[in-house]
């Protein structure tokens, strides 16, 4: 698949439903709207995404140098190359690719977004050195797309805030259904990938993997036994919400630090290899910028069309006619929004709060639904984007079908932990 066709898609069912509206239902502002949404989503993609993505990206790429430079990279795909091989086969034993992939997902494990944003599209310009068809898209760099867009997340900072603002008298109380949620999704887009590629389930990866979950499940059992902020205010640091905040910026302070003494150490030129670094990361930002206002702007003329919300009341008629259980429908539009837009999920969960209450159970499913995904067409765009890929393959239908089961499995934990 191209994202050519993706981004046609988008205008042309727009356009349909944009003059059924208007002939039917004499609608005579959709036009005005979806034109107003073109200039709005063309402005907002280069001011509120790559520009405040700019100084990150600057920076974080400079610091990828530096790193690359003292070795830290090669140390870590040595450390995690039996895991890492199998996953990534077309990938050379120690490659940097497989270092700056697990600082991608490492600065998303622990929802440092606009660090993760730097050390995916470095990745992706690695993986894009291998690839002997520079316009379609590798099976390496397919598995990474997907297991990005799963969102694994193992602190999710941004949810916690959202539902402290929305008045929550238990903001954490997500978290541990929530590192479910993203692990299952997680581990959905390995083995739906996986299969797609034939990859092999050896020994070796089943340890990997079942070592994964469970140090996953015992982290989150030690975070659920630790009290709120609310229950025990002179507890320090050993609350959910402190614990939680200061782990993955300190983490990511320790790493900033150990790449410049590592530097240091190996006699490396740190600023010089920094502003090497650095260079190519404005690189990056002006060649992602066409693709990003491309893809945003195709989205948001299927929005204000009304196509995406003629998926959600379509998909929501059809739970509520099945005859089951459907007390969880009012929250679903904000898992089929993440996929397309990470702040149309916001807007939508930040609804649900309003609605029905931050801490209720349509609240509680609402913030895991947008906290176990990300916006699978967002990072299509700006990763592939990045190194000039056109053709995609199978990687949208895939992370679709990773969020899927992400979304399954959401509902399923919210109804144990919430009913």
């Amino acid at each position: 698949m191209a994202l050519n066709y993706v981004w046609i898609f988008f205008f042309l069912i727009g356009l349909v439903i944009a003059l059924v509206k208007l002939i039917v239902f004499q609608d005579y502002d959709i036009f005005r709207k979806i034109v107003e949404g073109i200039f709005d989503a063309s402005k907002s993609s280069v001011m509120d995404i790559a520009l405040p993505l700019t100084g990150v990206m600057v920076f974080f790429m400079g610091l990828m140098n530096i790193g690359e430079k003292a070795g830290a990279i090669n140390l870590l795909a040595r450390w995690l190359n039996p895991f890492m091989k199998r996953l990534f086969p077309e990938v050379p034993d120690r490659h940097p690719a497989m270092g700056q992939m697990v600082m991608n997902f490492s600065a998303n494990m622990l929802g440092l977004d606009n660090a993760a944003t730097p050390f995916g599209l470095k990745a992706m310009e690695s993986l894009q050195t291998l690839n002997p068809n520079k316009e379609t898209a590798s099976n390496a760099q397919i598995m990474f797309l997907v297991l990005h867009t799963s969102g694994l997340t193992l602190i999710p900072l941004s949810i916690i805030a959202y539902r402290a603002g929305a008045g929550s008298t238990n903001p954490t109380g997500v978290f541990v259904p929530l590192m479910i949620a993203t692990v299952t999704a997680t581990i959905a887009s390995i083995i739906v990938t996986a299969i797609y590629q034939r990859l092999r389930f050896d020994w070796v990866m089943i340890a990997w993997l079942t070592a994964l979950i469970s140090g996953v499940l015992l982290f989150a059992a030690f975070i659920y036994q630790l009290p709120s902020v609310k229950d025990a205010p002179n507890a320090g640091l050993f609350t959910k919400e402190t614990f939680s905040n200061v782990l993955g910026n300190l983490i990511l302070f320790l790493v900033i630090c150990a790449f410049i003494i590592g530097g240091l150490l190996k006699k490396v030129h740190v600023f010089d290899a920094f502003i090497e670094g650095a260079q190519q990361g404005w690189q990056v930002i002006i060649k992602i910028i066409p693709y990003l206002v491309g893809i945003i702007v195709g989205i948001r003329v299927f929005r204000e069309s009304g196509g995406l919300d003629a998926i959600i009341q379509g998909i929501s008629w059809v739970f509520m006619n099945l005859g089951i259980n459907n007390e969880f429908v009012p929250s679903l539009p904000v898992a089929i929004m993440r996929p397309f837009s990470g702040g149309g999920g916001r807007g939508l969960m930040l609804d649900v709060f309003k609605n029905y209450g931050v801490d209720s159970f349509l609240g509680n499913l609402a913030s895991i639904f947008q906290g176990s995904a990300d916006s699978t067409f967002y990072i299509i765009a700006l990763y592939f984007g990045s190194v000039g890929i056109k053709k995609v393959r199978y990687a949208i239908w895939a992370g679709m079908l990773a969020d899927l089961i992400g979304v399954i499995s959401a509902i399923f934990i919210a109804y144990l932990f919430f009913k």
